[in-house]
């Protein structure tokens, strides 16, 4: 059977691709992998109305190979990976499918805070598929359950200490997406001396991320517009990301904000290595920014998971995607939308500017993305006239731009993106490519 997971973790539908039987396989397979020994796995979900059900297979399937289970309930990614690098936990399980609809959840197993390797991936996949190899153990050596918000205070402590003073007195606004942050950021930034205007923090299991959060952020804009706020920070569902807003109700997305903070940081002297990293679709001003800056960028293929193994081998403190999903390595070993938020008021208050003239430093490239239909879309390069007229459309753009064809990972698609100064020239070959892919490559 082909891999359950993917770049982060197992996600999907309830009840057709995520189901009880698959959690309580999973269960069984970490705790037989992992557990034991005396070292529980923690387990941490979001508000989805599946999450209860959900971590109740995981926690039968831990228990029954003699794997204790510490509870968390309702957190963030960002606490359940915090709490799980401490060594008296053999593992993380977060039940959460981040910026997904309701509908869809998600398993993530981490270790010593960090993402599975391929290898412990296929070994936990191995033993999903042949459960009759985990061996069954009498009542006396079944794992137990128990709750603790211990640490969760910890993680509260965590943000608290890399906040300092610097929320004292400012008037924010945070969209918690009916989401996980709603059980953690709102009392968080109240006990910073901020005065804080919450939206969105009433999950009913069905609401997450529907029409809130870091991936609609536009009634938090309004809020912060309407109310004179100094900055408003949308979260998603298990708040990993943040996209904010600046005093005049304008966004700022992820590349704007690594912008900020690095910039602040080369100011310092406190960017490590005087390095940044970003994905291939971090738009290039942001690329300019940096270098002009005295620093460099060095780019990965999309998904944090790349990031944060460029991150390690560069020797990066700090890293992230345009989608808001920021990592502050000196900090934390995953993305975290509280602490990305706490980060960017720091930088803020440093320059003693408002956030739309920092924003502002960071130009943004005129840049055009086009999903085009393509049955082929992993033998792209095997397609002799559609390869030679991307080569041609890249030597056009020169060192004024970039041209960036990739197959997507979860559609029959190509995804086509051409950036540079010209706004006309790159409307133009991105849909000339377009065009192409769905004549050649269907």
């Amino acid at each position: 059977m082909g891999s359950r997971f993917g770049t982060d973790g197992i996600r999907g539908l309830v009840g057709t691709e995520v189901t009880v039987e698959l959690a309580l396989a999973l269960g069984r397979a970490v705790g037989h992998r992992l557990g034991g020994n005396g070292r529980p796995v923690v387990l941490g979900r979001d508000t989805r109305r599946s999450g209860e059900m959900l971590g109740a297979a995981l926690t039968a399937g831990l228990a029954s190979t003699g794997t204790d289970v510490v509870d968390l309930g309702v957190v963030t990614t960002p606490c359940l990976v915090h709490a799980s690098s401490a060594e008296s936990f053999a593992a993380g399980i977060m039940v959460s499918a981040s910026h997904n609809p309701a509908p869809d959840n998600g398993l993530k197993v981490v270790i010593d805070g960090r993402k599975l390797s391929d290898e412990a991936e296929n070994e936990l996949e191995a033993l999903i598929d042949a459960p009759d190899s985990i061996p069954e153990r009498p009542n006396a050596e079944l794992g137990r359950v128990r709750p603790d918000r211990g640490a969760v205070r910890a993680y509260r402590r965590h943000l608290a200490d890399a906040a300092g003073d610097a929320f004292a007195g400012l008037r924010i606004g945070i969209d918690c997406a009916n989401g996980s942050a709603a059980a953690i950021a709102p009392e968080l930034f109240r006990s910073l001396g901020a005065e804080v205007t919450v939206l969105f923090e009433a999950p009913d299991g069905t609401n997450i991320n529907d029409g809130c959060g870091s991936t609609h952020p536009e009634r938090l804009a309004g809020t912060v517009r309407a109310a004179g706020l100094d900055i408003g920070m949308a979260f998603d569902g298990d708040a990993d990301r943040l996209i904010a807003v600046d005093e005049r109700g304008e966004l700022v997305d992820g590349d704007a904000i690594m912008g900020i903070v690095a910039l602040d940081r080369l100011s310092a002297g406190t960017l490590r290595n005087s390095l940044l990293v970003a994905t291939v679709m971090s738009n290039g001003g942001l690329e300019r920014a940096i270098t002009q800056a005295g620093g460099k960028m060095v780019r990965t293929p999309v998904g944090d998971r790349y990031v944060f193994e460029a991150m390690e081998r560069e020797g990066a403190d700090l890293g992230g995607e345009q989608s808001g999903h920021i990592i502050f390595r000196d900090r934390a070993s995953t993305g975290d939308g509280i602490l990305t938020g706490i980060e960017l008021v720091r930088a803020v208050r440093r320059a003693g500017r408002p956030l739309s003239e920092l924003a502002g430093r960071i130009p943004r490239l005129p840049q055009v993305v086009i999903n085009s239909a393509a049955s082929r879309r992993d033998g792209w390069q095997d397609d002799p006239e559609f390869s030679e007229a991307v080569d041609r459309a890249t030597q056009r753009m020169g060192d004024r731009g970039r041209v960036l064809v990739r197959p997507s990972g979860t559609e029959p698609k190509i995804r086509i993106m051409v950036e540079g100064d010209d706004a006309g020239e790159i409307d133009r070959i991105a849909n000339e490519l377009a065009t192409l892919a769905e004549a050649r490559l269907n």
